[in-house]
């Protein structure tokens, strides 16, 4: 029969453990996603390893408990589970590098074995975790009759645990210090509660000889977590924040931001040029639908998922007039788009927020809508709904466009199909262009009818114009010359039913499987 105090500190130990499992997952999470991405079944791979490897401490646990029914057993079994949850990013970090560079050149086996390799290092940490509800249980057992009593306290307040694991290491500590020094925290305190239990269990000799641990953890936090995530070439600056892993990159005097396991280009600054060959530019094309459009009379624009403002850089050279509302949700994003992509305009609001809320909840009526926030297999779904669009829809002027950027793939259009038909439910008129060399398409949805001739028109009319921006006529044919076939009609994205992540990882599995490895911006 244990005292008070020993029975409140084995439910404060449940309660670090509980905190300390659900931070792994996070931490695994950033861990890989710094690599993989974070697309859904990055995330399922995770979930279910992590609960296998609960699952089988539990049952590891309760027959152990059963043949060793003794507190310092538990705290042994804690202190192990700190201790090799402390070294896990150290181990995993070459086996990341190494991935970085595959994923770099796609080269699937490494990835997979990579992959494989660091979930496997989380293997003993986790297991050993779940092992700590059933000796709790069993050791704060003491009448039969009150056994629901005693695991419905146990499993309560390692839930509550798990509730501040979920929240502390993705809104503080990663952005604060980092994946690795946020694994070594939560090992760090889960130790010194291991410890303690020990000195309270008359363990003074094993607390000695556990203490040890502390030694090599306290070397790796002092010279083992100054290292880059990755090294790749070109690079300038990385960090994390508490949506992305972020990376600057530096070629030729052309700076490139990458987030995550870095397979796209999310923004290009170079003080030299502002013609990227990106979609960026392709946005701008959007009002000239409208028949007779000339380039002052824009006035003002919208652009969900700003970055670091590669659009809103090319939209102020282009259209003299205009006032730009950038919607980013990432402010660590906004600061690296100030510091190394001369993100500075005077006539850009930036607007930390989600897109679709930060639109929402906008007083202003624009020219243009640019939705820029989408990237297979990372497409938020309530940015591609009809609710959404019709959101875009009554914050448009009367001649006002909407444009998408939109990834696909050989063959594989249903994305771009699907979209189409949602916008198709709102605008009068859609038009698709493919942006040669690259798998990206853009979507034009003006909420006037308007005609592919329209388009034509302007570019004629603008081209002999003598003040008329090159950037803009570049992009007018572009547009012009690589307009698509009507899109086929599909089914219609709502906030009840939009299929977005069944169509990206269905259209990036077959990409892969037929051999055709490339990069989908």
């Amino acid at each position: 029969m244990y005292n008070s105090p020993m029975r409140k500190y084995l439910y404060f130990t449940v309660f670090i453990s509980g905190m300390t499992s659900m931070a792994a997952e996070f931490g695994a999470s950033r861990l890989l996603g710094n690599i993989f991405g974070t697309s859904n079944p990055v995330w399922a791979v995770i979930i279910g390893l992590i609960l296998v490897y609960l699952t089988a401490g539990y049952f590891i646990g309760g027959r152990w408990v059963d043949r060793s029914p003794h507190p310092r057993m538990m705290y042994v079994i804690l202190a192990w589970g700190a201790f090799s949850l402390g070294i896990v990013p150290y181990v995993a970090g070459p086996v990341l590098r190494v991935a970085a560079n595959a994923f770099d050149n796609l080269q699937i086996g490494l990835l997979a074995g990579a992959f494989v390799g660091v979930m496997v290092l989380f293997t003993i940490p986790v297991t050993l975790f779940g092992m700590i509800s059933p000796f709790a249980i069993r050791l704060m057992m003491q009448d039969a009759g009150k056994a629901g009593n005693v695991s419905g306290t146990i499993y309560g307040i390692s839930t509550i645990g798990s509730f501040i694991g979920t929240f502390l290491p993705t809104l503080l500590l990663i952005p604060l210090i980092g994946t690795t020094r946020t694994f070594l925290f939560f090992s760090s305190i889960l130790l010194i509660v291991a410890l303690v239990g020990l000195g309270l269990n008359g363990g003074r000799r094993t607390v000695l000889a556990y203490t040890l641990m502390v030694l090599p953890l306290t070397v790796l936090a002092i010279f083992g977590g100054g290292g880059g995530i990755k090294k790749t070439n070109g690079q300038i600056y990385e960090t994390e924040s508490a949506y992305n892993y972020i990376q600057v990159l530096e070629f030729n005097g052309t700076r490139y931001l990458r987030l995550n396991e870095g397979q796209g280009i999310h923004s290009e600054f170079n003080p030299q040029t502002l013609d990227y060959r990106g979609p960026w530019q392709q946005f701008l094309v959007g009002p000239f639908f409208n028949p007779n459009l000339k380039p002052q009379e824009v006035g003002r624009i919208a652009i969900v998922g700003l970055a670091a403002g590669t659009t809103a850089r090319q939209a102020a050279v282009v259209f003299p007039n205009v006032i730009i509302d950038g919607f980013e949700i990432d402010p660590k994003i906004v600061d690296i788009g100030r510091k190394f992509f001369d993100m500075n305009l005077p006539n850009l609001n930036v607007i930390v927020q989600d897109g679709r809320w930060g639109l929402t909840t906008s007083s202003q009526k624009y020219d243009l809508v640019c939705v820029d926030a989408y990237r297979p297999p990372y497409i938020p779904p309530h940015l591609t709904t009809q609710e959404f669009f019709q959101i875009a829809a009554d914050h448009l002027n009367p001649d006002g466009v909407v444009v998408i950027n939109v990834g696909r793939s050989p063959g594989d259009r249903r994305l771009i199909d699907g979209l189409a038909t949602t916008l198709g439910t709102i605008f009068p008129s859609i038009y698709v262009m493919d942006i040669p060399d690259s798998f990206n398409s853009m979507i034009y949805a003006t909420l006037q009818p308007t005609t592919a001739e329209d388009l034509r028109l302007n570019l004629s009319t603008l081209a002999a114009l003598p003040d008329t921006n090159s950037l803009l006529i570049e992009s007018l044919k572009l547009t012009v010359a690589n307009l698509q076939p009507a899109p086929q009609h599909t089914v219609v994205f709502t906030d009840d039913r939009s299929p977005i992540e069944w169509i990206t990882n269905s259209m990036i599995l077959n990409f892969i499987l037929q051999g055709k490895i490339g990069t989908l911006q």
